[in-house]
């Protein structure tokens, strides 16, 4: 792109917000169009512009998860990659389609489609979109499978190919995916949501530079990354130089019971910043490992909750150097199981808060509840139908020095929504027995943690079902930060015809078989709390006591007895 085209500030706000707006009406198209919930309720998806020569990222939708922002650059890149290396002769209204992690990052349910964007007769950008796909196959229904030891055990491994040529659909392509899903009209719904989404942003795209031409908008795309880059630069000049260290673990991999660490250390030097995890644990038998371009996304997730109003576009990241060591669990090489790659990045995220908030504590929060406890319950109706219920689930978040956490989100590392149980209980032969707040598990602090939930899901298939699990934070709290406590840990259990039982793996676990009338249950992590306890006012601790978020013991064990003569 060429920045020969000089943009006045006026001009280049009004486009960085119709740029914007694009993505934003991509996303909320394939939202509104999506079969599955995780999509259209929970919308796990993104849509951007992207660079045509290098792929970075351009401009993102604000809708869709923030580590897309990162991690769809590297898809684009495979596709300019393999036109290069095949001699494509590229077309307008081309359309490539994959769902390879270890060449567009995240996980195989993720399904990408980058499409390139033609003005008079040349490449401008691409455009792309991804969404979570509900089933992919693989040994797991729903694809989050805690024993899995490779990709292939995990779900149908698709490499870019071309999905479109000049307009025209490859229908050989669509009929090899739907015979690779358990739920083929959902995929195919979706697949239609995401070419309907780049349909409307190949429309929009030509209104704009219609309106401006190519040479403006090329010139403020090519602005606002340097702006982005200038914004990051002066941040960093504001922290002390200086390196801070920070280490935390997952519980296992789904297969050996050993705890796994990640470890950052956090460098400032004047206007540039180092990422090193140096000392994280080596690449593991399970599905707890991520691509390299998951981890370097996964460092730019953390970035933008530290520095809140810099851009989403690829110039934040110029000045940040993110050292991810080979051989590790957070630049696993293909075939590696990297299903659970919500897990490692939210430890990814927390590892760099804890260290940042050595360096400035005002600018970070404690760590969130860290696992988006991945739950499949899939089974048959008397009908023969298949069915498979997967979503996530909330917990509390880390508090800040503004304010406790927030009870019962969703996790950092996204702007998804908990899919509403009346969907769920709507879609799926399942009943909510509970969905709730967890009291006593938000770390204690001047602010405290946010609370986790309890969630019970009672089967109501007569033939039964079987569940799998896919969680962390078990065996490890989210920590608190400023002197602040942990959260409470992970827990759960299900039902058997000799009681409740928990998985022998803490956090994780496929198989479990449910009768009609039996439940899971999960009681999800509390976050961290900023601060000590002791500088909490005592009439705050008898406000959580008297709503039910405290019990009184604890309340006393963690904040002394003062609070009871708030309370009277």
């Amino acid at each position: 792109m060429s920045d020969t085209t000089e943009i006045d500030p006026i001009t280049l706000a009004v486009l960085a917000g119709r740029m914007e707006q694009i993505a934003d009406e991509m996303d909320a198209t394939l939202f509104r169009s999506a079969f599955n919930p995780i999509i259209a309720e929970a919308h796990d998806a993104s849509h951007g512009l992207y660079h045509a020569e290098t792929g970075d990222t351009l401009v993102q939708g604000k809708s869709g998860l923030p580590i897309f922002v990162g991690v769809m650059s590297f898809a684009v890149k495979a596709v300019i990659e393999k036109v290069a290396r095949d001699g494509h002769d590229l077309r307008d209204g081309d359309i490539y389609i994959f769902n390879d992690a270890h060449m567009g990052g995240t996980h195989l349910n993720d399904m990408r489609l980058v499409r390139p964007y033609f003005r008079d007769g040349k490449l401008f950008c691409w455009l792309a979109s991804v969404g979570h796909w509900h089933d992919l196959g693989g040994g797991a229904p729903g694809n989050y499978n805690p024993a899995a030891k490779d990709a292939f055990q995990e779900a149908f491994i698709l490499p870019p190919v071309r999905l479109a040529r000049a307009g025209e659909i490859n229908q050989d392509v669509i009929d090899i995916l739907m015979r690779n899903t358990r739920l083929p009209q959902s995929a195919e719904g979706d697949l239609n949501g995401q070419l309907g989404a780049l349909d409307l942003g190949q429309k929009r795209m030509d209104e704009l530079l219609d309106e401006y031409g190519g040479p403006v908008v090329d010139a403020a795309l090519t602005a606002l990354s340097e702006r982005a880059e200038t914004l990051m630069r002066a941040e960093l000049r504001e922290l002390p130089d200086g390196r801070w260290e920070a280490e935390d673990f997952l519980d296992n991999d789904g297969i050996s019971p050993e705890p796994l660490k990640i470890r950052v250390a956090l460098e400032i030097r004047g206007d540039r910043m180092t990422l090193d995890f140096a000392g994280t644990a080596d690449r593991c038998q399970g599905p707890v490992n991520i691509a390299l371009p998951t981890a370097v996304a996964t460092a730019y997730v953390a970035i933008k909750h530290i520095f809140p109003a810099l851009p989403a576009n690829a110039g934040v990241m110029r000045p940040i150097e993110v050292k991810i060591p080979e051989g590790s669990l957070l630049a696993a090489d293909f075939p590696a199981p990297v299903g659970g790659y919500t897990e490692t990045i939210m430890r990814m995220i927390d590892v760099i808060f804890s260290a940042a908030a050595q360096a400035a504590p005002e600018r970070v929060v404690a760590n969130a509840y860290g696992t988006i406890n991945a739950l499949s319950i899939a089974g048959r109706k008397k009908n023969g139908q298949q069915w498979v219920m997967f979503s996530f689930y909330g917990g509390g978040h880390g508090a800040s020095i503004e304010s406790d956490g927030l009870n019962h989100g969703n996790a950092p590392i996204s702007t998804a929504t908990i899919p509403p149980m009346e969907i769920l209980e709507a879609a799926y032969p399942v009943m909510f027995r509970q969905w709730a707040l967890r009291p006593d598990s938000a770390g204690p602090g001047m602010h405290r943690g946010g609370l986790g939930a309890t969630y019970e899901i009672e089967v109501l298939e007569e033939n039964g079902a079987e569940a799998f699990l896919f969680g962390e934070r078990g065996s490890f709290p989210p920590k608190g930060v400023a002197g602040g406590g942990d959260g409470a840990t992970n827990r759960f259990a299900y039902e058997t015809d000799a009681g409740w039982a928990h998985p022998p793996m803490v956090s994780k676990m496929r198989g479990i078989q449910l009768k009609q009338g039996q439940s899971v249950r999960l009681d999800t992590p509390g976050g961290g709390g900023y601060g000590p306890a002791a500088q909490r006012p005592a009439a705050e601790v008898a406000r959580d006591v008297a709503q039910g978020f405290l019990s009184e013991d604890k309340a006393t064990a963690l904040y002394g007895p003062a609070w009871q003569e708030a309370q009277a």
